[in-house]
């Protein structure tokens, strides 16, 4: 065939492919394995073991639950999320799975129990779901308009997906970190995400805090990742507390969770206030400790913490616990009152 001819059939071949591609419908990428979980609570009147004291500083224990289920999916919850209307959340498993549900309350507006337990299998950046801890160790999530952000340890990294849609989506961008990948250790690093008020000294920014990876001097490594206070801080260890996650008050003031674990001296938890306006490029901040409790108040490996705000104003900090998927754990949920 001459060359000509053979080149006008090849463009005519070419273009009849891309008519077919265009008329075609393409095969959907399979949907991420998800699965809706039964959940068992029972109700926890008092924080601290066989007291009916309620008020502990600055926090009024309202009440919690303790939650099981015959599904093994049930556990792992390293943090917690809630929507506006203060009762569906989103949260993560540390195993690489988004978790949705809602509170129930009972009469007297006290935690009840949850339903519509939704379990999701994360997806990376590859379109892979169901991948192994290493690659997805997700250990902190927070939510900004349009966006669900996830920290993760290990492959350190913020990974940004789109909301709604998450569940079923990859990440469509990745935030710069600003930390030094090389600083963060494998298992102990971007334990907590929270964005920031729009109107506090942050401005709706990302802030994240390591769990115990450290600058020169000893103090754990933290930065705001955007917006105009955007850089690396540090915030004061307090030994031998780890920073399991945090969220920012209304006035921008961060709270911060921690948890303790030895062998010598069991599980431990407390709760630290940050003031906001002391967050900035080279800070390095410590606050008010609100609560500390030991084993000898309902706790268990408390890894999640977030602010919800009521219509009258008042403001609740709501926690949850990570049991590891063990039979010696409890998944946990507490929720307090803030006294100012």
């Amino acid at each position: 065939m001459p060359e000509g001819r053979l080149l006008k059939a090849t463009l005519i071949q070419a273009a009849a492919f891309s008519l077919l591609l265009a008329v075609v419908p393409s095969v959907a990428a399979p949907l991420a394995p998800s699965e809706v979980v039964p959940v068992k609570s029972r109700q926890i009147e008092n924080f601290k073991i066989g007291s009916d004291q309620k008020l502990f500083g600055k926090l009024e224990f309202l009440g919690g639950i303790e939650m099981s289920s015959s599904n093994a999916l049930l556990g792992a919850i390293s943090s917690i999320r809630f929507r506006p209307d203060r009762k569906s959340f989103l949260a993560i498993m540390d195993t690489g799975h988004w978790v949705e549900g809602a509170i129930e309350r009972d009469q007297k507006g006290r935690l009840a129990g949850t339903s519509n337990l939704t379990v999701t299998s994360m997806i990376d950046a590859n379109g892979r779901s169901e991948q192994v801890k290493e690659r997805m160790d997700c250990e902190g999530v927070a939510l900004r308009d349009g966006e669900v952000l996830a920290s993760y340890e290990g492959l350190h990294r913020v990974d940004v997906y789109p909301d709604p849609g998450f569940a079923q989506s990859g990440p469509v961008a990745t935030m710069p970190l600003l930390i030094p990948f090389t600083a963060l250790r494998g298992n102990r690093g971007l334990e907590t995400i929270a964005v920031s008020p729009k109107d506090s000294p942050l401005a709706g920014s990302v802030t994240v805090v390591s769990e115990l990876s450290f600058d020169k001097n000893g103090n754990l490594l933290a930065a705001v990742l955007d917006g105009p206070r955007k850089g690396i801080f540090g915030v004061v260890r307090k030994g031998p507390f780890a920073v399991t996650d945090g969220a920012f008050l209304p006035n921008g003031d961060f709270l911060i969770l921690e948890r303790r674990f030895s062998f010598a001296e069991g599980i431990g938890m407390q709760i630290r206030r940050i003031k906001g306006d002391d967050i900035k490029p080279g800070a390095v901040v410590d606050g008010e400790i609100l609560l500390n409790a030991d084993m000898g108040y309902q706790i268990d490996n408390m890894e999640g913490l977030d602010v919800v705000v009521e219509p009258g104003g008042d403001i609740r900090l709501i926690i949850v616990s990570d049991d590891n998927h063990s039979i010696l754990e409890r998944n946990l949920m507490l929720e307090f009152r803030l006294i100012e």
